[in-house]
């Protein structure tokens, strides 16, 4: 795809009587799950225990230290106490704890579908779509992508199975209500997958994947380098809540780009950290998944997630037409997320009423993230899978025409209040001392033949070294 192609298929959009305002989506300033760029800090808390709290405090008691992969599965996933499990309160939007970029805009979910689509007219054309979100939330992305896909005739027809991954029954009925009366109208089947190891390779089909703000709730193990090689950092039940605790890391640990400043627990923290006696095969094989981690000095600490370099080997497997041996493109995905090309060791935060707050002042009742290490993705799947980017999310929108579709949605408003509030929202996308940077996407299409000599129709908005506007 080419600036020029991409604003053509971008005006061919239908304003579709500004969905952005249609359903309420905000634009207000709320909490987005992205890093502030200013110093961290904590919201005071309850010293109540929670049923997760309890339940890892007793776990800890029969059987030692726990991993943060353990603390961090049990926080969002426990079947009745995870934080994404229950129903009473919503996660996403005003009344939840964050925002995402699909609930502030509709043009955020419409320039990804074109990119999708274009690399689907590019590779598969041939072949019927299949379309696979990982963790979709409220389902507004894959409907805004569905909505978008639906104005081609081409797209509307080769879409056949849409599959949502997700584990959460509360969140499975929302999308549901969100998706199915658009699915039945255009005769798309919905399903819904546990795991993404429950959708098999199939390169009768052309595989369309997104996963946006999913790899960062995945859980981490915490490790640190010592002379004895690399070590876990587990967590133990903490001293009387009533005494103050200061957890410091390492002082050569990889920290977030926006604060050096040592991590303060809530001094209702029940919990501390300790480290492995001595290195374990765990530790150890964790330690050496990837060749950038041996050049790191003693004492440095890295957040590894196993989970994230399974699922995105996954992704990799279905874009991969084995049929062929990679001959031609099974498939694309998109990965949207925060982080960057490295390791993080300082990244662990948790979100509460759209507040950062400390990770372990109410487990199971807020929102966990890690940055994401892009490195360790493209580490996973180089092998079957041509990673592109990433790129900001700035400069991917900006790209991708987002100009234009933002003009052609103040065209059809109906008054200049309407028109300020899609200007904000898209300048809320792409700010770069907010969303604008702290988010990237990284574009992936499954490995063929003549891989060295990709058109820039398949490279696009990937692009290096160019600036952000075409």
């Amino acid at each position: 795809m080419t600036w020029t192609r991409c604003r053509k298929l971008v005006n061919a959009l239908r304003p579709h009587g500004l969905v952005a305002l249609q359903t309420g989506r905000n634009t207000g300033v709320t909490c987005v799950r992205a890093v502030p760029l200013l110093k961290r800090c904590y919201a005071s808390g309850s010293e109540r225990s929670t049923e997760v709290e309890k339940i890892l405090l007793d776990t800890i008691k029969a059987t030692g230290p726990i991993s943060f992969a353990t603390y961090m599965q049990m926080c969002l996933s426990h079947p009745t106490a995870g934080y994404y499990m229950q129903a009473s309160k919503p996660v996403i939007g005003r009344e939840g704890d964050f925002i995402t970029s699909p609930e502030i805009s509709q043009v955020f979910g419409e320039l990804l579908a074109i990119w999708l689509l274009s690399q689907w007219q590019s590779l598969g054309s041939r072949r019927k779509i299949r379309l696979i979100e990982l963790g979709p939330g409220r389902g507004t992305l894959m409907h805004d992508v569905l909505r978008t896909l639906s104005q081609f005739p081409s797209t509307r027809i080769a879409t056949s199975d849409i599959h949502l991954v997700e584990t959460s029954l509360t969140m499975r009925a929302t999308q549901k209500e969100k998706l199915s009366s658009m699915a039945q109208t255009h005769g798309w089947k919905l399903h819904w997958n546990d795991s993404i190891d429950d959708i098999r390779p199939d390169a009768s089909e052309y595989t369309l994947v997104l996963a946006h703000e999913f790899f960062d709730a995945l859980p981490f193990h915490l490790l640190q380098k010592t002379h004895r090689g690399w070590q876990e950092v587990l967590l133990a039940s903490g001293p009387d809540p009533a005494v103050p605790t200061v957890l410091r890391p390492g002082g050569n640990s990889p920290s977030l780009d926006f604060s050096s400043s040592p991590t303060i627990s809530s001094n209702v923290s029940r919990f501390r950290q300790v480290l492995s006696p001595a290195p374990t095969p765990s530790s150890t094989l964790l330690g050496l998944s990837s060749p950038r981690y041996q050049k790191l000095p003693v004492g440095s600490r890295i957040e590894v997630s196993p989970a994230s370099f399974k699922i995105a080997r996954r992704i990799a497997e279905l874009l991969y037409d084995a049929e062929t041996g990679g001959t031609q493109s099974a498939g694309n995905a998109l990965i949207i997320d925060y982080g960057g090309e490295k390791v993080y060791g300082n990244s662990f935060r948790a979100f509460k009423n759209h507040k950062i707050v400390d990770p372990f002042q109410l487990p199971g009742q807020c929102d966990l993230t890690v940055n994401v290490d892009f490195a360790y993705l493209k580490e996973a799947t180089a092998d079957l899978v041509m990673n592109h980017g990433p790129l900001s999310q700035q400069a991917f929108l900006i790209r991708m025409a987002l100009q234009s579709r933002v003009d052609a949605l103040k065209a059809a408003a109906k008054d200049e209040e309407h028109r300020k509030h899609i200007d904000q929202a898209a300048l809320r996308l792409v700010d770069p001392s907010g969303m604008g940077s702290q988010y990237q996407i990284m574009g992936m299409s499954g490995k063929k033949a003549d891989a060295d000599k990709l058109s820039m129709e398949e490279r696009w908005p990937f692009i290096e070294g160019m600036s952000r506007e075409p």
